[in-house]
């Protein structure tokens, strides 16, 4: 008889947080097809008279994606804002230094701006903190959000955008600990050029929000001494710090592989631990808060990418980073999703890193469709189903071991309440790949809510893919596969899959 189980306690007292929608956001950045026959590429059959991609829109209002983080990324240290606007004949082309590629900024800030609002999503804009500096991302911020009556405002205006953008987000910099960056500092003379510049931008307009460049990846060298000394600098005068990650499965062990998250969860913990313990040395009483504005799977396409851009450099939109996500990729990107979510109060902001064909959810062919990655089911569901308040679900669960992590638990799971809709909605994947694990949850908080959908993202493969022809990976709603009774909800959870149990209150 199996020794697996699953248990959660769900009260709508038990909470996390309110969840920031903005944990749902995404990037775009100028890098392989992300722009460039991604969200833009005029002639196509479904190109709007602006030249963005209909199809991809689509997509992309379907998840219903709060914020975009925009233009990068490693692409944002060699940014010259100014090529990127006014008319577009007249815009230079540049060398790319980030990708090797070929930048034609055929696409700038006024288009983006306006994608966006197409896309029904705000703006992240990260200014470039690599080769330029405080006046450079004060102009930028001057362009985008004064309303006129000054340079950078006026020019704005003659270039067509009456309105401020209004850009309440802000980055500063892109992973200024990477050696790989153009413009890579040192912790200390980056905190020091983030305070400055966060300052002057704060007196341009005070209600913005600035992220401050945390480590690139858990791997480097200076982490975790990196956040603190940064934040040493700079905590009085920044909102966010920045959190980059993502995972593969090299050796091929899928059990290794979904466990991966447990890192992720430790990651959170130890960045919070470290802006805690700045708080306490500077006697502040600011919460620092978190932006993990890069995440996902990234590994298949690693060694066509380093091809790529040392022999053939120089290309406009190159194929980069077009990694083909199968079904185990869309079991992890799961996984994320509930890790941010048990750590929303104060991971307040974070980024499924990228948006389209670039390590994306979304993948086009050029003249011809758009379609979804396997990722893209396990966003969608997060984003669509996971607003309101995140709550303590108590998990117990059998564990097991795995070749680099220890007590792995079989399920993982988080909660979340709508309150305004009156719904409950259980995220929860069951890790083991053998077995079917039932999932017992105790929700007699919300009496009166009966079961409304279960929906599964299950398959046999864990290597099958989805494509252009064909949706291999798809998620089903399914019948008889929960009991609800005196307020005890129990739940069948296929061996390796992702699932949403949602309940609704009677009306």
């Amino acid at each position: 008889m199996s020794k697996k189980f699953a248990k959660i306690t769900l009260d709508r007292d038990f909470r996390i947080s309110r969840i920031d929608k903005r944990i749902y956001g995404s990037f775009i950045e100028h890098l392989g097809r992300a722009v460039y026959t991604g969200i833009y590429q005029p002639g196509h059959p479904t190109a709007d008279e602006a030249g963005f991609r209909k199809d991809v829109l689509d997509l992309v209002r379907e998840i219903g994606v709060p914020i975009v983080r925009y233009p990068g990324g490693n692409f944002v240290s060699n940014f010259y804002w100014e090529d990127s606007v006014g008319p577009v004949a007249e815009r230079p082309r540049r060398l790319e230094l980030a990708w090797r590629s070929t930048e034609p900024n055929l696409v700038g800030v006024n288009e983006f701006a306006d994608w966006s609002k197409k896309a029904g999503s705000d703006i992240m804009l990260a200014v470039n903190l690599g080769t330029r500096g405080i006046d450079a991302a004060c102009n930028l911020l001057e362009y985008c959000n004064h309303p006129f009556g000054t340079k950078y405002s006026d020019l704005r205006i003659s270039h067509g955008v009456k309105d401020p953008h209004d850009i309440k987000v802000w980055c500063l910099g892109n992973e200024m600990d990477g050696p790989w960056q153009t413009g890579h500092k040192t912790a200390l003379e980056y905190g020091r050029l983030a305070d400055e510049t966060a300052k002057a931008m704060k007196q341009i307009d005070p209600s913005i929000e600035l992220v401050v460049c945390g480590s690139s990846n858990t791997g480097m060298p200076t982490y975790p001494q990196w956040e603190a000394t940064v934040l040493e600098q700079a905590y009085d005068d920044v909102d966010y710090i920045s959190l980059h990650t993502y995972y593969g499965n090299r050796f091929h062990d899928t059990a290794n592989f979904l466990a991966q998250s447990d890192d992720m969860d430790h990651f959170i913990k130890t960045v919070i631990s470290t802006c805690d313990f700045v708080k306490a040395k500077k006697r502040s009483k600011k919460d620092m808060m978190l932006s993990f504005d890069e995440w996902n799977v990234w590994f298949h396409a690693n060694e066509e990418d380093d091809d790529t851009m040392k022999n053939r450099p120089w290309s406009v939109a190159p194929a980069l980073l077009e990694d083909h996500y199968d079904f185990e990729d869309a079991l992890l990107v799961g996984l994320m999703l509930i890790t941010l979510l048990k750590h929303s109060d104060r991971v307040r902001m974070a980024c499924l890193a990228q948006l389209v064909n670039v390590i994306a959810p979304i993948m086009t062919e050029k003249d011809g469709p758009a379609w979804k990655q396997t990722i893209y089911y396990p966003y969608l569901h997060a984003s669509k189903y996971g607003r309101g308040v995140a709550l303590n679900t108590a998990l117990r669960a059998s564990r097991h071991d795995t070749m680099d992590y220890s007590g792995v638990t079989d399920v993982e799971s988080a909660a979340v309440w709508n309150d305004e809709e009156e719904e409950l909605t259980i995220f929860a994947v069951n890790r083991d790949l053998q077995e079917e694990i039932v999932l017992e949850s105790d929700v007699r908080s919300f009496e009166g809510y009966e079961l409304l959908e279960h929906i599964v993202l299950a398959h046999e493969e864990m290597t099958a893919v989805n494509s252009a022809q064909t949706q291999a990976v798809l998620p089903k709603s399914v019948t008889g596969w929960d009991g609800l009774e005196s307020g005890f909800l129990s739940s069948r959870l296929p061996k390796a899959s992702w699932n949403v149990i949602r309940l609704k209150k009677k009306g």
